[in-house]
């Protein structure tokens, strides 16, 4: 195979912040502002794709420092995602899901040029619009697999 001809594959980490209330389980999720993929989205609090040399539990915890200002994030790997959004897409993307019940500072929107919304919700009543692959995680978030996909027939 040419090597031009291989597809790049594209990873990120994702962090959903858990608590219990009198409501039940809620996850922390913001509104994607004014941005190219899916705008007006509610998505993850914290995610982001890795750099160079970057392990996906050291991605997870840069992103909620960047996006969230909270450190001594406590992550517990949930699942890994294989998705695509085509058959014939020139790249596929690996994301690494984590959920953390314990961290320090009081989560809040840092980069408000890309986050419009930030909200406790709860697991059992998501807002709409979601990005598609963080509803179809959600959904999963309990289930015990380890290996999920996306984008397949």
């Amino acid at each position: 195979m040419n090597p031009i001809d291989r597809f790049v594959l594209v990873p990120a980490s994702y962090v959903y912040l858990l608590r219990e209330s009198d409501a039940g389980s809620e996850v922390l999720l913001q509104q994607r502002g004014p941005v190219p993929y899916m705008p007006g989205h509610w998505a993850a609090a914290a995610a982001g794709h890795l750099e160079r040399g970057e392990t996906a539990y050291d991605a997870a915890r840069r992103e909620a420092l960047e996006e969230l200002g909270i450190t001594d994030v406590d992550l517990e790997f949930a699942f890994t995602m294989q998705r695509t959004q085509h058959a014939d897409a020139i790249d596929e993307r690996a994301d690494f899901f984590f959920t953390a019940r314990s961290w320090s500072g009081e989560p809040r929107i840092m980069e408000s040029h890309k986050c419009s919304d930030l909200r406790w919700c709860r697991l059992d009543d998501l807002p709409e619009p979601m990005v598609p692959h963080e509803a179809h995680a959600l959904r999963h978030l309990f289930s015990g697999q380890r290996y999920l996909t996306h984008g397949w027939g």
